[in-house]
């Protein structure tokens, strides 16, 4: 007793004598300061891209405003699995030899000591706030996923677009990416085993300790029972690609995916491709909730089919809404959509956009039966020879303060801004080109609930490839999307991605001195 006395003396005297440097006063309810970031890290998925395909993957940190320097940015390659689990022999084989996972993973034969410095084998490194860093992943079939990492003055905002580009007539199209954190839930809807589909789910690990994954699939029945689907090891640096198919039995046309991580922390991504009518990553929905927003619907969309899940709990019944130019409306014909608890409905919409641009809501019927949902929207755009490409919507957050997507080339790019409550003035920036070029701005007015689209402005003098930041100045909140076009073969190739706050500052509570802690 006298040792624990003598202890917490000697702790009470040195608190009394080095207080906080600016100790908050007591009764004043001093509200939380806001703070930036000091690192940022994101996955990118293994890029399904085939023996012939080429992927680019391009880094970017909007200029700051904050107070914080230095730092570095860079992306590297995480190892392949030796045997990749839950996968047939059709599915991407390891390479022969694993490279190294990023430095800041902490992942074991990481070679460098200083978490925050780039690796010596770093695939890509950010050298500064405002210009993009671009270059190729792996080549391949069995190419690795990537992790990324920003510190200092480069994590604010820190973002990185993976695009893949698959002219070979199985897979044919092009798919891109916003990579996302770590994280234990993720959820997908739009995925199928049907009988033209080849859907593969990436699980990349960039921890530095194993992660146990379990994949939930839920079809037009309810849940799809299967032990293969549970409890799948995830190594420390590795990736992995599962092949949907071998998780159903016997082909399901409309599937909800719900990757729940036991322990441990995954990137997750899950990856579409329709014989030759159209292959895209499926973008991982927002956590399910009573409202679901899904801008980039270009004006002209050939047909779309809505995929809905609802929770086993209860049933949903939702209005369809699609934002126009001058506010919301019910597309005819399609104004409703019942969802079964614990299932998944689908509706073909058709040319539901009929030459303009939209994006669409879905909404309680009843504003006193909020069930929440996960949605995802399918979009095919098709040319004058029937040649078609698809791209995957899903529900998503505002741009709020600030958001960013990382590669857009000259003449490519299209922004789609939809206002989903109040009129809005939103301020979207260009970069400078990773080549060079001068960094342009244009303020646009958003009617209450309208979309508008407009060719992404571009940097003067611009060379190579641009990011562009997308900016709420009053109003709103705002809902956006970029779609990358890139026509090759006589295909109308492009992918859509919709623009999320990047949470670029984090609130901190307020601290005041109490030296009666240590009594406590």
């Amino acid at each position: 007793m006298l040792a624990a006395a003598v202890v917490l003396a000697a702790v009470f005297g040195i608190a009394q004598v080095r207080p906080p440097a600016a100790p908050a006063k007591a009764g004043t309810g001093a509200a939380a300061t806001t703070a930036q970031v000091e690192r940022t890290s994101v996955v990118c998925p293994q890029p399904v891209q085939g023996l012939t395909g080429s992927t680019t993957l391009t880094a970017y940190t909007p200029p700051g405003t904050g107070s914080a320097t230095g730092g570095a940015g860079w992306l590297s390659d995480a190892a392949a699995p030796a045997v990749p689990a839950a996968q047939p022999t059709t599915a991407p084989a390891a390479p022969a030899a694993a490279t190294p996972a990023p430095t800041g993973s902490g992942a074991p034969g990481a070679p460098v000591q200083d978490k925050n410095a780039a690796p010596a084998d770093a695939r890509l490194t950010v050298p500064k706030p405002g210009t993009p860093a671009t270059g190729p992943a792996a080549n391949g079939d069995a190419a690795p996923g990537t992790g990324a990492v920003a510190t200092g003055a480069l994590a604010p905002g820190f973002t990185v677009t993976q695009t893949t580009v698959v002219t070979e007539q199985r897979g044919l199209g092009l798919s891109g990416l916003t990579c996302t954190p770590a994280a234990t839930s993720f959820w997908f809807a739009g995925a199928s085993t049907a009988a033209d589909r080849v859907d593969y789910l990436s699980l990349v690990n960039t921890e530095s300790a194993a992660a146990v994954v379990d994949i939930k699939l839920y079809g037009d029945k309810g849940l799809i029972d299967n032990d293969a689907a549970n409890g799948i090891t995830v190594s420390p640096g590795s990736s992995q690609a599962v092949l949907l198919s071998t998780l159903t039995k016997g082909a399901v046309a409309d599937l909800a995916v719900h990757v729940v991580v036991r322990s441990g922390r995954v990137g997750a991504a899950l990856h579409a491709a329709d014989g030759g009518k159209g292959a895209d990553w499926v973008p991982a929905s927002d956590a399910p909730a009573p409202v679901q927003v899904m801008p980039g619907l270009p004006a002209d969309t050939a047909s779309a089919r809505l995929v809905v899940w609802a929770p086993p709990e209860d049933d949903a019944d939702l209005k369809i809404q699609l934002s126009g130019k001058n506010g919301w409306f019910s597309p005819a014909g399609n104004e409703s959509i019942h969802v079964k608890a614990g299932m998944v409905a689908a509706v073909d919409l058709g040319k539901l956009t009929r030459d303009e641009v939209a994006g669409l809501r879905l909404s309680p019927s009843d504003d006193k039966h909020r069930t929440p949902v996960v949605a995802g929207l399918r979009v095919d755009r098709a040319a004058a020879n029937g040649k078609t490409d698809a791209a995957w919507l899903t529900g998503s957050d505002p741009v709020g303060a600030r958001a960013t997507v990382a590669d857009n080339r000259a003449g490519a790019s299209t922004l789609y801004l939809t206002s989903s409550g109040e009129a809005a003035t939103v301020r979207v920036t260009a970069s400078a080109g990773s080549g060079g070029g001068t960094p342009a701005t244009k303020e646009v007015q958003l009617p209450a609930g309208g979309t508008v689209a407009l060719p992404a402005p571009e940097p003067a003098g611009l060379n190579g490839v641009f990011a562009l930041t997308v900016e709420t100045v009053s109003g709103g909140p705002v809902v956006a999307a970029r779609m990358l076009s890139l026509p090759a073969k006589d295909v109308p190739m492009f992918t859509v991605q919709a623009l999320r706050d990047d949470r670029s500052t984090v609130k901190v509570p307020q601290a005041g001195q109490d030296p009666g802690v240590v009594l406590r």
